[in-house]
Formats: C-alpha cells, structure tokens, sequence
C-alpha cells in the first residue's frame, strides 16, 4: 500500500508497557481546552502549552506518550522541558493568555535565551519509546513541561472552532548514580523543491514563497536562508533531495533516532562519516510514511567523536501535491522549509548522551 494514498489519523492509543523497577506514570492534561486559530492567513499554529509535573525532587523521565485530544488537527506535539530558571518567564507568558499558550513557532519556546530541553516528539501514531540503557532526560525540582502541539486547520478546511484537550503521560523514575543524563540533537536540511512539472502559478516562483513562509511564520526561527548558509554556500540547487553534513559538537552517545517531514516526504536517511571507510547509517526509511514516524533505538549504542560528520537527507516529491487530499486543494508552491502542513521540513533527531 502507498503510504501517501491517504493521511491516516485513527489515534488508536499505543500499547501501555508495563512500569519497570523504580518506574511510575504522572498523567498531564491542558489546563483548558483550545481552540487554534492560525495567524497571517495561514492554516497552521504552534501552539505552546505549560503543563506542571510539580516535582519536589529530581527525576528522569525515562518514556513519554503523547496523546492528541483532538486527532484530526493535531500534526505533530514536540515536548520541553523547561529548567527551574525559566519556569516564571513560562508561568508569565502562559498568564497573558489567561493561561491559553502562547503561539510558538520554530524551538525557542519560552524565548530567545531560554534552556528548554526537547525531551520527546510525538507524530501521528506515535508510540512511547523506552530504551533499555541507564538512561534518561534529567528534570530539577520546580521544572514544568511545554507541550508544543502543531495544529493543522487544513483538516478543517482552514476554519477555526474546533478545540482541542490533549495529554501527556510522563514515566518518571529516581535513576541511579550511573544514569546518564539524554538531550536531542537535531540535524536539519535545507528544501528546494519545485513545483511539479505542469504545475504554475506565483508561488511556484521561489522569492514569492520564501517571503510567503515568512509572512506566516515570522523571521524569528529557522529558515531556509539559514539553512542553506550552514549546509552549503548559501546558494540554492532546486531538486527532490537534499542533505546536509554537520560537525558533532561533542563525544557523544546515540541511543535513537527518528526521521521527521510532512506530506510530500518519499526518503529520509541520517549517516556517520558517509563516504569514509568508518561510515555507518543510523536511520534509513526508504519510504517515509507520515502517519508512521517511529522513534527508532539503535541495535546498540552507537558512540561518536567530537568533529565526526553527521549527514541527514532527504528526497521530497512535489507530484504527491495533486494527490493528497490535504494538500490537492492548494495552489501549486515552490517548497521551501517551512513549519506549516504545507511546506516541508528534513529533519533528523538523535536520542543522545553528551560522553566526556
């Protein structure tokens, strides 16, 4: 079956795995219910949610499970969490709302100098991971958790009125002296997908629809400008796939790995060293299928050198446009990252531990 011939949101609960030795469940819910309404003519909103899991001491959160409340508009739900240090900034921008969220696109979810920590990502049919290693994201007394949930209104025909209540079910766990604090890296790639062939219009010209993402989104996140700069020489090479290799800052740990792009993804691949005689593939989805994006733990552990090269690729598919009911309705666009539905992302993200 083609996994592009429908969009799949049956929100069929995962699969409850049982609490290991040490290990217990907190359950989290949105304060309220929320409505999305999508800014600047869009049909999309990062909404940023604060949940509190009122810790009086330290704990690792060893798995996660996100649960949409409302499956339909629900894209995808990234969770941080946020340190003590910058729990009031997040308390203050929760309050301005009457404690509604805050509209958040990109990562910096409290602001520009905040030190959340991307603790766990859920896209559709996302089951809770657990790795069988010591290991686990470290979270202080007095943190709160931000769930950055990606509503897309093109479910709704890009109307607004339907709400949403979604939850998430934390596995927590004292850990031990050898725990070995987790962080995620993410390893991103510029897009430069043209439309199709016999596809026309305004957006099909790539300055429009750079400054069309713009318009809806804002500057302040990651752009396909900044994208390119990092990845290359700046200059864009319009085509279906697209890599970048990136410098590991640090020895690290790798322990999981996911994949994540929207609709027109085909391929997606995160490689060490590729090229060398010590290359290794850590994640391979040869067809990339966005309502079964899984979290993958590696066989084994996988340790990397600081200065070591990380590769992530990604090969899109601008026909697919035409054919999703999703997206058939839109006007044909040069695809360019972008955080709504309709634009595209190649994103690689690592489970790993920093190793001295």
């Amino acid at each position: 079956m083609d996994p592009h011939a429908g969009h799949d949101h049956s929100g069929t609960p995962a699969p409850t795995s049982p609490l290991r030795p040490g290990e217990h469940f907190q359950n989290l819910s949105m304060a309220r219910s929320y409505t999305p309404s999508a800014p600047n003519g869009g049909t999309d909103e990062y909404r940023c949610l604060v949940v509190d899991p009122h810790l009086t001491k330290a704990q690792y959160l060893v798995g996660t499970q996100f649960q949409p409340g409302n499956v339909p508009i629900v894209h995808h739900a990234v969770v941080f969490a946020i340190p003590p240090e910058d729990a009031a900034a997040a308390r203050a921008k929760d309050a301005a709302s009457g404690g509604n969220g805050w509209t958040c696109f990109g990562n910096d979810v409290v602001g520009p100098n905040s030190r959340e920590a991307w603790v766990d990502t859920w896209t559709p049919n996302g089951a809770e991971v657990l790795l069988q290693q010591d290991v686990g994201f470290a979270l202080k007394p007095g943190s709160l958790l931000v769930m950055q949930i990606h509503y897309n209104l093109l479910a709704t025909g890009g109307q607004t009125g339907s709400s949403d209540l979604s939850s998430v079910r934390l596995r927590l766990t004292d850990g031990t002296a050898a725990t070995k604090p987790l962080t995620t890296l993410g390893l991103s790639a510029p897009i430069e997908l043209p439309c199709a062939a016999g596809e026309t219009g305004p957006l099909c010209d790539r300055a429009a629809a750079v400054a069309d993402v713009e318009k809806r989104f804002g500057p302040d996140r990651l752009t396909e400008d900044e994208l390119l700069k990092e990845c290359g020489n700046g200059t864009p090479v319009p085509g279906n796939t697209q890599h970048c290799d990136l410098p590991v800052p640090a020895n690290i740990t790798v322990y999981a790995a996911l994949g994540h792009m929207h609709l027109l993804g085909r391929a997606i691949k995160v490689e060490l060293n590729p090229g060398t005689p010590n290359a290794k593939t850590l994640l391979d989805v040869p067809n990339f299928d966005f309502d079964n994006q899984k979290i993958t733990p590696m066989p084994s552990p996988v340790s990397i050198k600081k200065g070591d090269t990380l590769r992530v690729t990604c090969t899109h598919d601008a026909s697919l446009h035409q054919l999703l009911p999703q997206l058939k309705t839109l006007p044909p666009r040069y695809v360019v990252w972008g955080d709504g539905t309709s634009d595209e992302m190649c994103l690689g993200l690592l489970t790993v531990s920093v190793d001295k």
